[in-house]
């Protein structure tokens, strides 16, 4: 409010963007393009005049009963907004929402004018991301405003279909606010396709064991957090336009289209709340998967382990018993003179004996105690 009002009063123009970027991963700004990508009057169905200005457009529609003005922005500078409130009395609240950006998805009614904020989505295949927009839009009596601060949706694409229908066309600034939200809730298929396809090549890597996997369930998981938050409230707005229908002019095919996207969007809704419990079970198998794993690793180890003194035992009970006649045969290898035994006519059977008994002895305790 505060930036909106000092402008009013005079105050320099600003000469960065505005808008916040709705994706997480954007580092860079993009191409400069032109602000205001299209400014029409349509009268009838028909496009009747293309103003040079903002102003001219203004005062276009006010000599032209009737007329319905279609202004498309790409990126408007604070100023330019500013400007443009002050030509179509739009409210403040709204407008400051347009200028500072990271709205979430609603629909807010400011007297004859609906300010209406969209997220729009798109795959990109190949970084494998969902890229994020925001989308502001104003509907009036007579004028529909686009602000745009991403690639998507392609609003011209939505505008040419217009023109191509000029019954439809006919019908007003509700019917272009219809043909944007059809737009927008058309441009999630694409993206649910490619979060499908992600996770069914996450579930393949989970099963065959790569040790990535968990940190790309990770990031998919914000973007289908991010993309839940983007389609959930689409229902209830549309549901809302739907009952408001008989208070500001909606005939009933235009209801019928409505409803046709409301219908689309539960679909997406549903098929994203299903992508987050998904991914949850994937962790939880995943979880599975390696505590499993670990512990065979652990038991193998153990095995090994105890393996390994097993062989340690018979290694050290061999060792005992071949040390026995070592022992007895260097204390009579010494040679000394005063050795009873060295001169006793049975002193090597005798020692023999005393090797080969003090060996079976050994080797039978060992053998009890399961060493051998």
């Amino acid at each position: 409010m505060a930036r909106v009002r000092s402008l009013r009063r005079g105050g320099d123009a600003r000469e960065e963007p505005p808008e916040h970027s709705m994706d997480p991963r954007a580092t860079e700004e993009p191409p400069y393009q032109p602000t205001v990508i299209d400014n029409a009057i349509y009268r009838d169905g028909e496009r009747a005049d293309n103003p040079g200005s903002l102003a001219d457009a203004f005062e276009r529609l006010k000599d032209m009963p009737g007329s319905m003005a279609w202004i498309g922005l790409y990126r408007p500078k604070e100023w330019e907004l500013v400007k443009l409130g002050e030509e179509f009395k739009l409210h403040e609240l709204a407008l400051e929402d347009a200028i500072v950006g990271s709205q979430r998805p609603k629909a807010d009614r400011y007297g004859d004018t609906l300010f209406v904020v969209l997220r729009a989505a798109r795959y990109l295949d190949e970084a494998e991301e969902v890229a994020f927009g925001e989308l502001h839009v104003f509907v009036g009596p007579d004028f529909v405003i686009t602000v745009r601060h991403a690639e998507a949706p392609d609003l011209q694409g939505v505008r040419k279909r217009m023109e191509s229908e000029p019954d439809l066309l006919r019908q007003g600034p509700q019917a272009v606010l219809y043909a944007i939200v059809d737009a927008v809730v058309d441009g999630y298929a694409p993206v649910v396709a490619g979060l499908q396809k992600d996770i069914e090549e996450i579930e393949a890597q989970v099963f065959s064991g790569d040790p990535s996997v968990s940190r790309r369930v990770y990031e998919l998981s914000g973007e289908v957090i991010e993309f839940q938050r983007a389609t959930a409230p689409l229902v209830g707005m549309i549901h809302g336009f739907i009952a408001g229908a008989p208070k500001y002019g909606l005939n009933d095919e235009l209801q019928s289209y409505l409803r046709d996207v409301a219908d689309h969007a539960i679909t997406v809704s549903e098929r994203v709340s299903s992508f987050r419990q998904m991914l949850q079970n994937i962790l939880v198998v995943n979880s599975t998967l390696v505590t499993q794993a670990q512990n065979a690793e652990m038991a193998r180890m153990t095995e090994a382990s105890i393996q390994q003194g097993e062989e340690v035992k018979k290694i050290s009970a061999w060792a005992a018993i071949l040390f026995a006649p070592t022992l007895v045969g260097t204390i009579y290898g010494m040679n000394f003179d005063f050795m009873p035994e060295t001169h006793w006519a049975l002193g090597y059977p005798f020692a023999v004996l005393l090797m080969a008994a003090v060996c079976l002895v050994l080797y039978m305790v060992f053998k009890r105690r399961d060493w051998l």
